[in-house]
């Protein structure tokens, strides 16, 4: 069976892509799934002083052994001013030091969503090429536009859950 690591981006509590991100995980039928919070991450703010002093944080080194134990990652990510949120931009800054192809060949799905109708699409488009300059492959990518009315105590509208679940079942096909 495969093994598929998936995170979110977000280190808000209330983080809308990590609820996208659980409900995309309830279709993965055919993978045994690996969730991890980022959250409690103990990551300090990226600097070559800092690494050069103390090394690779320990919980980074854990996450990228997640990461090359996985055969296939899911990773939602928010958008701040158009891009990654610091928070996440700071992990992958750590994840790239701890090795530079820390995503080599590793299949990725991405998901974004926002409040407004861009969807976080810009953080996407982003995130794409920031995985490609470590490896990652991102095969396929979702975005949900307009969270609050796409998105509710029942799950998604039909239009987007009927092409997130085929997006799930391709990517499980795909790897």
């Amino acid at each position: 069976m495969s093994k598929v690591l998936a995170f979110t981006g977000s280190n808000s509590e209330k983080s809308i892509n990590d609820q996208l991100l659980h409900y995309a995980l309830s279709f993965i039928k055919n993978s045994e799934v690996n969730y991890v919070d980022l959250k409690p991450l103990k990551v300090p703010i990226y600097s070559e002083t800092l690494e050069n002093s103390e090394g690779i944080p320990g919980d980074i080194q854990k996450l990228r052994s997640e990461i090359r134990n996985a055969d296939a990652l899911i990773v939602a990510v928010n958008e701040h001013n158009g891009t990654m949120s610091s928070f996440f931009k700071n992990v992958t800054d750590w994840l790239s030091r701890s090795d530079s192809k820390y995503l080599l060949d590793k299949p990725i799905l991405l998901m974004s969503t926002s409040p407004g109708k861009g969807g976080a699409v810009s953080s996407l488009e982003y995130t794409i090429n920031n995985f490609k300059k470590f490896g990652g492959n991102v095969i396929h990518h979702f975005s949900l536009p307009s969270f609050g009315e796409n998105f509710g105590q029942n799950g998604m509208t039909k239009t987007y859950k009927t092409h997130l679940e085929s997006l799930l079942t391709n990517f499980e096909n795909d790897f």
